[in-house]
């Protein structure tokens, strides 16, 4: 997008924001009925004859579809902040890759990545702060067996167990921590601690 979307760059850039004109629950519940037994994804499966891959057959209530609810709802967090930070690079620099007779791999490797890097930071830090604590997408598309997040752990000590509010306090409290600590880790490790 950044390189070769030409005129067709805007009408992309639409496309990934379009979704964030949603709910995220309204989105999030639009990938049941996409995923559901009699939606197009399980039609396009039975027609294939690839049912046996899936997990007790179907894609609902299973890891499958929270990852797939996950990636859609995040996804543009990810984007986005790569989009900036390769929109600002040379191009130029690229082709001289080309130049010396890289093949295109390890320009990607050696040239492309490491400018690409500020918005990989920042993306995996916008994507997995949220995803920790999700718990919509797991509670939607998963189910109580198969699938449960930490969300998930919390939000039902916090509704559905008498007095688990404390409980549900120490592990919101625990998580917090455990993001932070990662995140200053993370932050330090790739040398960008002018992002703290």
């Amino acid at each position: 997008m950044a390189f070769k979307a030409g005129r067709w760059r805007n009408v992309m850039l639409i496309c990934v924001i379009a979704p964030f004109f949603t709910s995220f629950i309204l989105r999030t519940i639009a990938w049941r009925q996409i995923l559901a037994d009699g939606g197009p994804v399980m039609w396009g499966f039975n027609h294939a004859h690839l049912t046996w891959l899936l997990p007790d057959g179907r894609i609902t209530e299973t890891w499958i579809a929270v990852v797939a609810g996950l990636t859609y709802n995040f996804l543009p967090f990810m984007v986005l902040p790569i989009y900036a930070s390769l929109e600002r690079a040379d191009p130029r620099v690229i082709e001289a890759g080309g130049d010396l007779y890289a093949n295109g791999f390890t320009t990607f490797r050696t040239v492309t990545l490491p400018m690409s890097m500020p918005g990989v930071l920042a993306g995996t830090l916008l994507t997995f702060i949220p995803a920790a604590g999700d718990y919509v997408n797991a509670d939607l598309l998963g189910s109580d067996r198969s699938t449960k997040m930490v969300g998930n752990v919390i939000e039902s000590q916090f509704f559905k167990v008498p007095g688990g509010f404390p409980t549900a306090a120490a592990l919101s409290f625990t998580l917090m921590a455990l993001i932070l600590l990662l995140v200053f880790f993370y932050v330090r490790r790739f040398g960008t601690e002018d992002l703290v």
